[in-house]
């Protein structure tokens, strides 16, 4: 028995459009990536897993990380595009 797939065909029409500029090697990337979404699966770590880290960074350590991000994440280069 086949189940019946309903697809918006708005966005079938979109996928199909970007899936075809993709070298095959992508293309597999996003057909990974929608069967994980389908599944349900979650990957990365929970965060309670986390926990056992905290604070395990020194104040003057994180202070240097919070001053290169300041100072070089928060920049826009318009001509990077």
């Amino acid at each position: 028995m086949r189940r019946t797939i309903l697809i918006n065909p708005a966005i079938k029409y979109d996928i199909e459009q970007q899936l075809a500029r993709l070298p095959d090697e992508l293309q597999r990337r996003v057909l990974d990536y929608a069967v994980a979404l389908a599944s349900g699966r979650r990957e990365g770590t929970k965060g309670s897993d986390l926990l056992k880290y905290a604070g395990s960074i020194s104040r003057e350590d994180a202070q240097e990380m919070i001053q290169a991000i300041e100072e070089n994440c928060e920049r826009i280069d318009y001509n990077e595009w």
